[in-house]
């Protein structure tokens, strides 16, 4: 009898398989598959499965569970390496406590599933419109109570820049928002069609039907030109352009396996790779044109304020090169016997001229989100962190940096308050060997390229395994280097004139519009009902 009654609370096995077929879809939009325009209609077997469960509420959330707990499993499977590959964890397990996030995660398209399921009963097929504001809301609602949107799907656009350029206006948020409205049109247009062919063997009405795929047809007119082909005009041309030399390094540094003695001469290849590209540069570059050298965020675990000797090795560096280097540190908080993970620049005189501390750490990898007395009992992959929480921008030449440190590049609101504050461009200092050669290469990257394009500034993404990359504002991808490969690359930097997009303007206002709308929409259905 309880079997009975919690299989008739379940989809069917078909609806079951369309939400399954949804997943399958987006997934492929993703790095490495890259598939991008799948996600364009990716969504439609879901919303049709919707349609068909739409008299239950239960039995839609449990599709949109369904749904989302395979898609981020899906895509987020590269989160076992580190532990299986480093801490020994047993793959089966691995692989158990990566579902147990995903059921979690996926808890978000669920929640969209039954308010979706609730409006299509309400008001009939005209409430298909209302999808892409409550996919929007449940994205930003998952940002807002994880600390993560990782895949939101506007992601998946990430190496398509043209119908990227929207970011520039309401973020990442907006870029998923136009594609949820193809997704939307491409499933209200298939229902029309049921309806006209299908008869009565179709819940609907031929007129409903016919002004439905009228309405569709308009909003696509609509939105094609404003998606694929933008004209914004956020470009700012500097008056007085003073170019600064970028030295970016890849060392490609190994996650493991390294004895104590190797470190030095580790450190000191960072210094021979730096120093092949300046002998190398000497009859082209101009001495009196500031030089800045990146060293990425890696394992070498630099303590530059408690080791003398290397405050005396870099320092020497700099000086000896007649340039500035910003590299990776574990900082010490001088009111507790906590560090910071921070980024430290010296100048060519080999002084300390700027620091920033990690504001965004990484949940297990460099803090334990538990409470206090119990932290010390939960290991983390790098160490236990205190968060900074100050906007420093460092001097990179006539031009100022706002700094990302590894995950951080997956926050719009540090870059936006870096623009904000005056930053000409974003340096993303990273490491993500820890994760071996799998889709979060690129999908980090994807993050990268969108705050990019949101706050109209240039991003030099300096990595220890890759994908090292310059990428310009209008979130192109160039000079990319090849992951787990050791390489440098050369870039130059100029002031900006200033300019801010409406993003770093207003921020996340389109997010909010569609949790307003979300909300009100909600509370009509509720309100009519009663």
């Amino acid at each position: 009898m309880k079997f009975s009654t919690a299989k008739s609370k379940l989809p069917s096995l078909a609806n079951s398989l369309l939400a399954i077929l949804s997943t399958i879809l987006l997934t492929l939009a993703f790095p490495d598959f890259d598939l991008w325009f799948l996600a364009w209609f990716a969504l439609v077997p879901l919303f049709y499965a919707i349609e068909c469960e739409k008299e239950s509420f239960i039995k839609s959330f449990v599709l949109g569970w369904i749904f989302g707990t395979c898609f981020f499993f899906g895509t987020c499977w590269w989160l076992t390496f580190a532990p299986i590959t480093y801490a020994g964890v047993p793959a089966a397990i691995a692989y158990f406590l990566l579902f147990g996030a995903a059921l979690i995660v996926g808890l978000f398209p669920a929640i969209f599933s039954a308010i979706f399921s609730l409006l299509l009963k309400r008001f009939g097929t005209y409430a298909i419109f209302a999808a892409p504001f409550l996919w929007t809301a449940t994205e930003f609602l998952r940002f807002n109570l994880t600390g993560n949107n990782w895949n939101a799907i506007g992601y998946s656009q990430a190496f398509t820049s043209n119908s990227i350029q929207t970011a520039q206006i309401g973020g990442v948020y907006l870029v998923g928002f136009c594609l949820l409205v193809f997704n939307t049109v491409m499933a209200a247009i298939f229902l029309s069609l049921l309806c006209a062919f299908a008869g009565n063997k179709f819940r609907g009405n031929l007129k409903e039907s016919k002004s439905i795929a009228f309405f569709s047809l308009l909003i696509l007119l609509f939105f094609l030109p404003f998606t694929f082909f933008p004209n914004f005009n956020f470009r700012d041309n500097p008056s007085e352009k003073i170019e600064s030399v970028i030295i970016a390094i890849q060392p490609n540094v190994p996650m493991s396996g390294l004895k104590y003695g190797e470190w030095g001469k580790l450190r000191q290849h960072h210094v021979e790779l730096a120093e092949k590209v300046l002998n190398n540069g000497q009859r082209t570059m101009d001495n009196e044109q500031p030089t800045i050298v990146i060293f990425p965020e890696s394992p070498m675990n630099f303590m530059y304020e408690s080791d003398r000797e290397f405050q005396s090795f870099i320092r020497d560096f700099a000086v000896r090169n007649n340039v500035s280097v910003l590299f990776n540190s574990a900082q010490p908080n001088t009111t507790s016997d906590n560090f910071y993970n921070s980024a430290v620049m010296i100048d060519r005189q080999g002084k300390k001229i700027g620091q920033y501390d990690k504001i965004h750490l990484v949940p297990f990898g460099e803090y334990v989100p538990v409470p206090e007395p119990l932290a010390q009992f939960v290991p983390t992959m790098v160490g236990n962190f205190q968060y900074g929480d100050k906007y420093n921008l460092l001097p990179v030449g006539d031009a100022k940096g706002g700094i990302m440190i590894c995950f951080e590049s997956h926050f719009p609101s540090l870059s936006r308050e870096y623009v904000r504050n005056g930053a000409d461009v974003l340096i993303e200092m990273t490491n993500d060997g820890y994760l071996g050669e799998t889709p979060v290469l690129r999908q980090h990257l994807a993050n990268a390229v969108f705050r990019a394009v949101e706050t109209n500034r240039p991003v030099l993404r300096v990595t220890n395994v890759g994908i090292t990359a310059y990428i310009n504002e209008r979130g192109e991808v160039l000079d990319a280097a090849k992951p787990y490969t050791e390489d440098t690359r050369v870039w130059t930097i100029s002031k900006s004139g200033g300019n801010q997009t409406f993003y770093v303007k207003y921020g996340d206002w389109f997010a909010w519009l569609c949790l307003i709308v979300s909300l009100a929409l909600l509370s009509i259905c509720f309100w009519k009902k009663r």
